[in-house]
């Protein structure tokens, strides 16, 4: 393979067998739209990070968001391809989410909202 062949497949982007979005937007407390950072996001996003890490799974990305739109139902992520949106509110929903969904390919559709269009 030439260097520049060589070159191009180096570029392309890694493709994951899921990419999950976490919102991690700080707003003040009182703030009339609330946040996902006011609502406890930030410890459950850090053992979402520290779970996929221990698994190994290279195939599996997490990715840091501004606002997702739906402050009010924070903390929110989004995992695609499937677009699937969870509302996770302890760190047990973010373990079920893991192990059901990101390494299981199980939605728990408990933790599933439908974002109204």
């Amino acid at each position: 393979m030439s260097e520049a062949a060589e070159s191009e497949v180096l570029d392309i982007p890694q493709v994951y067998t899921y990419h999950v979005f976490c919102c991690f937007t700080q707003r003040p407390p009182q703030h009339p739209r609330g946040s996902c950072g006011a609502n406890g996001a930030a410890p459950l996003w850090e053992r979402l990070g520290k779970k996929l890490e221990a698994s190994g799974r290279r195939d599996i990305a997490m990715t840091s968001s501004g606002c997702l739109s739906f402050c009010q139902a924070g903390p929110i992520m989004v995992v695609y391809p499937q677009g699937i949106w969870y509302t996770p509110k302890s760190p047990e929903d973010i373990d079920e989410i893991v192990s059901s969904h990101l390494l299981g390919d199980k939605p728990v559709e408990r933790l599933i909202i439908v974002p109204r269009i």
